[in-house]
């Protein structure tokens, strides 16, 4: 199928990219670095983006999986996806100097698992394995949490009858898979108890929402922006292949664009993820212009405004900095 020069459009997706609490995350580490001096440890990595984990690591931060990698006594941030209490336990068993830049939307998260533990509840948390948010979420409760994957798994649930059960989230999961997998549990236990209120984080959502009204329009083809370990970028492909577009792909930046993609194609839908920075977008927008298609449209779902202060210990530092 030919496609006219004049036929062809692109739609950039707003609100994507960076949401409050990546760069909460992101700002934290690089105030830490001007403030402390190089080098600053960070658990994990910051956010989800390998672009960032590398602009930061240039600056003199390094990246450790577990804590014995840190020496003692020095400096380490904890990632935006946050940690179990284990790991706060082990850092002042090596007195290291800890600044948690844990998305406050996570800590909400892990509050929520805290009171129902205490409340006597057996707590269903739905999330993907592995996954740096998912541990720290269980290790608030762990002989209380059972991890929930998918609809599926909820067949095979066995807990003893009578059992007080709530349900938690990952904050970066499909509203609409996450919602389907509460149904299921519902039916399976009709006492289920909700948490105060939805754990899917706001920007994941405005996200999901953003991409679903470009791809429901006639989308060729929908080009998300974000790293293969970003859970909310992996996520957008997915919503985007549901909500009607006829190819989604994931890249990390412009360079991972495959030309055949664009074969046929009138309409390119683009977005990222939320762990972002923009001028990986824009360049995959000047990409898209090489290859003869106009300049994009953005269509604005909402406007996003939240702000996160910075972590206490870091805003602690940098007043007396100020005062010396």
């Amino acid at each position: 199928m030919s496609v006219t020069e004049s036929s062809k459009r692109v739609v950039v997706a707003a609100p994507r990219g960076y949401c409050a609490g990546v760069d909460r995350a992101v700002v934290t580490v690089e105030k830490a670095l001007d403030l402390y001096g190089p080098p600053v440890y960070v658990r994990k990595q910051i956010v989800h983006n390998k672009h960032v984990v590398e602009d930061l690591e240039q600056r003199g931060a390094i990246f450790v999986e577990e804590l014995d990698e840190v020496p003692v006594g020095a400096t380490v941030v904890f990632s935006a996806h946050g940690v179990s209490p284990a790991v706060h336990a082990e850092a002042k068993e090596r007195s290291l100097k800890t600044i948690d830049a844990t998305c406050p939307l996570v800590t909400k998260v892990h509050h929520e698992a805290k009171r129902f533990a205490a409340e006597d509840k057996q707590i269903l948390l739905i999330g993907h394995a592995g996954h740096e948010e998912v541990e720290g979420t269980m290790g608030e409760a762990p002989e209380r949490t059972t991890l929930v994957q998918s609809p599926s798994d909820v067949d095979d649930l066995e807990i003893p009858e009578g059992t007080n059960v709530a349900w938690l989230s990952q904050t970066t999961l499909s509203v609409d898979e996450t919602m389907e997998t509460v149904s299921r549990l519902r039916q399976k236990f009709p006492l289920l108890m909700d948490p105060p209120s939805d754990d899917i984080c706001y920007a994941t959502q405005n996200r999901q929402l953003a991409v679903k009204q470009i791809a429901s329009a006639g989308c060729d083809l929908m080009i998300v922006v974000g790293s293969q370990n970003s859970s909310n970028s992996v996520r957008l492909v997915e919503v985007a292949l549901e909500a009607g577009a006829k190819a989604s792909y994931r890249v990390d930046n412009a360079s991972e664009i495959n030309d055949a993609w664009l074969d046929g194609v009138e309409t390119v839908g683009v977005t990222s993820g939320a762990s972002v920075p923009d001028d990986l977008v824009q360049g995959v927008l000047h990409y898209l212009e090489s290859k003869g298609y106009p300049a994009a449209v953005e269509e604005r779902l909402t406007e996003e405004t939240l702000q996160f202060a910075l972590p206490p210990e870091l805003r602690k530092d940098l007043r007396n900095a100020v005062k010396h």
